[in-house]
């Protein structure tokens, strides 16, 4: 299934997306839920961001092919830091180039989102956690990134995650095409098989320092061609099996 989250014009729903229609999620999405009979088109409704995490988990140099580029050692261990939940935005929304930034990076992503509370969890079922995967761009004002680790600045503005179009449920995640598209032309293609550290150990490293809470984001580090954008660029994450998230960068 393919979950989004939209706005009809009257209120925000979840809901399950088949071909072009929508049809709408009734109950809990992280617990007891069913499709409504009643679908809607896709183009009369808005896609919003298809989650609303309490925190964005990320991880840093995730990709061997990364690590090449970059002529990095292998981490021993996860890098991780965290975007706030306000960086956060959907499909078809601006990216802001704030006016602190003197060079805006894309970095496309895997987003993992988590379907029930995972705390002290082992690899063998860290799975279980997962609701399903999207797209995400971990947007990053290198400028401002220090080479000390203190990420925070750098990735923490508005609009820098975007996540989606939707929540891919039901597939595997470990060979799966990632590419990084400006205007038409491909940035970054390459395969999430490229990750050091995979998705079972990832959640559970994770939920062994944090409870992780439904709909919590996890993304896993980008792979080589991280590189600047500008305003007016319009920016495509696709991730085979999951669909295309873009966005426009903007000065405001």
């Amino acid at each position: 299934m393919k979950i989004i989250r939209f706005w009809d014009g009257n209120k925000v729903s979840y809901g399950s997306l088949e071909n072009d229609m929508v049809r709408s999620i009734e109950g809990d999405l992280y617990g007891d839920y069913s499709l409504s009979n009643k679908s809607l088109g896709l183009n009369e409704v808005q896609l919003l961001a298809p989650c609303e995490p309490t925190k964005v988990i990320c991880i840093g140099l995730n990709y061997y092919d990364h690590a090449r580029e970059m002529n990095l050692p292998i981490p021993k261990e996860p890098i991780v830091f965290l975007k706030p939940p306000s960086s956060i935005t959907g499909p078809g929304t601006n990216i802001i180039y704030p006016h602190q930034c003197t060079r805006l990076d894309y970095e496309a992503e895997l987003a993992i989102v988590i379907g029930s509370v995972t705390k002290n969890i082992e690899p063998e079922d860290a799975l279980d956690s997962v609701l399903g995967y999207t797209c995400s761009n971990d947007v990053t004002a290198r400028n401002l990134q220090p080479k000390d680790g203190q990420w925070t600045v750098a990735k923490s503005f508005d609009t820098f995650c975007p996540i989606g179009p939707c929540i891919a449920t039901d597939i595997s995640a470990d060979n799966l095409n990632i590419k990084l598209i400006i205007n038409g032309e491909i940035k970054q293609n390459s395969n999430t098989s490229q990750m050091i550290f995979s998705i079972p150990f990832l959640i559970s490293y994770l939920s062994k320092i944090m409870t992780i809470f439904p709909g919590d984001v996890i993304i896993t580090g980008t792979p080589s061609g991280v590189g600047p954008m500008e305003p007016g660029d319009a920016v495509t994450v696709e991730i085979e099996n999951i669909g295309k998230l873009t966005n426009i960068v903007t000065l405001k």
